[in-house]
């Protein structure tokens, strides 16, 4: 499926009906979205992993879905052809751009893997195109990815480069562009795209972990003009707390926030999937 979905998108690259879905994004949102889909395989290689944001224009308008499968990509491969115990590091930053209403972005890709060879080089972004069959490297691939993230990186008028040596590492770059938006332009499309879900929410009851009161002040005031009722618990620890002292089926949904003294998001939300299932 993976192989017929590459070519698929190959054709329809090369036939120019491929387009761009621009949406107001939240980078911050996206990026943490592409990382965690790693974290299995980082720990099962225990690779050293980092990944870094240091961005001043947060919201951007994207095509979330193919920003985010180009980071897929060049992030997957670092790891497939990266030894156990070595490193990769990711990270995006943001560089003065010409054009006031635009934020560019550089996204960088840096692993101590395999590496390719001089020669190889100029042919990495071909269709098909693999420096070591799966025989040779044990590495499942087409060589149709790459060509594949390089079409949409141009098509968002942006550009990829390689610098790669055998056996010390590969790091790639990619620089671009994007219109830049603000956090009211997300919440429009959120509210937009999802009419019959929030209609569906009245009347529902949310238990709000937030420690910061503005934010929930404001959380809030919008449910409630959703008419859904919301109570607020300040951390991780109030939130199990109120969880495990209501009815089954008190609450319909948990909004949960992740940095919040005394106990985090991520630990909250582990532990409130480990409750009975008539807690939940």
């Amino acid at each position: 499926m993976m192989i017929i979905n590459q070519i698929l998108e190959i054709a329809r690259i090369e036939s120019g009906t491929t387009t761009l879905q621009l949406k107001a994004e939240d980078i911050n949102t996206l990026f943490h979205t592409v990382n965690t889909v790693f974290e299995e395989d980082i720990r099962k290689k225990n690779l050293q992993y980092s990944a870094d944001l240091e961005v001043y224009h947060t919201f951007i308008l994207c095509d979330r879905v193919k920003l985010q499968e180009i980071m897929l990509n060049i992030i997957s491969n670092a790891i497939k052809y990266t030894s156990d115990g070595h490193e990769v590091h990711v990270k995006i930053y943001e560089k003065d751009s010409e054009d006031p209403r635009k934020a560019r972005f550089i996204f960088t890709c840096e692993d101590t893997g395999i590496g390719m060879s001089e020669e190889y080089l100029p042919h990495i972004f071909e269709e098909f195109s693999r420096e070591h069959t799966t025989t040779e490297n044990k590495v499942a691939g087409t060589g149709l990815g790459l060509p594949i993230v390089k079409s949409m990186i141009e098509l968002m008028g942006g550009s990829i480069r390689v610098e790669s040596r055998q056996g010390v590492g590969t790091k790639f770059t990619v620089d671009i562009s994007f219109d830049t938006a603000s956090e009211e332009d997300i919440y429009r499309n959120q509210i937009s795209e999802q009419p019959d879900a929030l209609k569906r929410m009245e009347g529902k009851r949310i238990l709000l972990a937030e420690d910061n009161d503005l934010n929930a002040e404001i959380a809030i005031e919008l449910l409630a003009e959703q008419k859904i009722i919301a109570d607020r618990a300040k951390d991780g620890a109030e939130c199990l707390d109120k969880l495990e002292k209501a009815a089954p089926g008190y609450y319909d949904m948990v909004l949960m926030d992740i940095q919040m003294p005394v106990m985090d998001g991520y630990d909250a939300t582990a532990r409130i999937r480990r409750m009975k299932d008539e807690l939940q």
